[in-house]
């Protein structure tokens, strides 16, 4: 089971070469399920394996231009002290042992797998639909700060409690509230994502001995795939594959969601 977990590694950033969204969303099952270490831990972990794989993405936007550092910066101000805040002080804070309803024991390890498995099947409604997003007229210059005050809060929160990047929660808000246009929000959102993971994952250093070794190694494989998935970006069609994996997705959120309530 650890072998396959590293190999799946590889698939994480094999669906962000590929499709733009929806890898970092396996990483923490992938940890927990394959690999065998706490949900935790593994928020943690997935903080940092996320945040290196998407600054890694985010050059290849950055040399075509396609990153907005201003917006970022917008964006990435509340974002970027929300998850710091999340992971250094609410995560913590969380008990172990939290209530219990009939005889069954509500703990923070079970409430964090029950929070991502929720979060996978939100993402997976926004692979599975064919949506088209289209940016406000006035463009990038007409920002709705207030919007992007409160979305930036909420993703820094959802990143900083279940370590997944967001980015199917970024990409929409950027479109619509930012007036990016999608090559522009996705390279934008990757930057955001990498700075958000590893800000967040600093904030857990403080917490927790860390396995160096294994992080390195489990990163490096996850920066492989997404040169393997860029690569092979030109030769398959990326609007059916992120439908496909979008249904995958939900498969697993289900799946991770009836392990933890009925069989914990």
């Amino acid at each position: 089971m650890e072998i396959l977990g590293y190999l799946s590694a590889l698939l994480i950033g094999l669906s962000l070469g590929l499709t733009g969204s929806g890898g970092s969303i396996l990483t923490v099952p992938i940890l927990v399920y394959l690999i065998g270490l706490t949900p935790v831990i593994s928020t943690a972990y997935s903080l940092f394996i996320v945040g290196t794989t998407s600054l890694v993405g985010s050059v290849k936007f950055y040399r075509k231009g396609l990153v907005s550092f201003r917006t970022a910066l917008i964006f990435g101000v509340p974002s970027l002290t929300t998850v710091f805040l999340t992971r250094t002080f609410l995560v913590p804070a969380i008990p172990e042992h939290i209530f219990t309803v009939a005889g069954f024991a509500i703990t923070k390890d079970i409430l964090l797998m029950v929070l991502f498995a929720i979060l996978m099947m939100l993402a997976s409604f926004s692979m599975i639909r064919k949506t088209s997003i289209k940016p406000e007229p006035e463009g990038e210059n007409h920002i709705h700060y207030l919007a992007v005050l409160g979305q930036g809060v909420l993703v820094g929160l959802i990143s900083g409690l279940v370590g997944a990047g967001g980015g199917f929660l970024i990409i929409p808000a950027l479109v619509l509230f930012t007036g990016l246009d999608m090559k522009l929000a996705v390279g934008t959102s990757l930057f955001i994502i990498a700075a958000n993971s590893l800000i967040g994952f600093i904030g857990d250093i403080f917490h927790y001995n860390i396995d160096w070794a294994f992080l390195f190694t489990f990163s490096a494989l996850s920066v492989a795939g997404i040169f393997i998935g860029t690569a092979l970006a030109t030769k398959i069609q990326g609007e059916k594959l992120k439908k496909g994996f979008g249904w995958f997705v939900l498969a697993m959120g289900v799946y991770i969601l009836i392990r933890e309530i009925f069989f914990t």
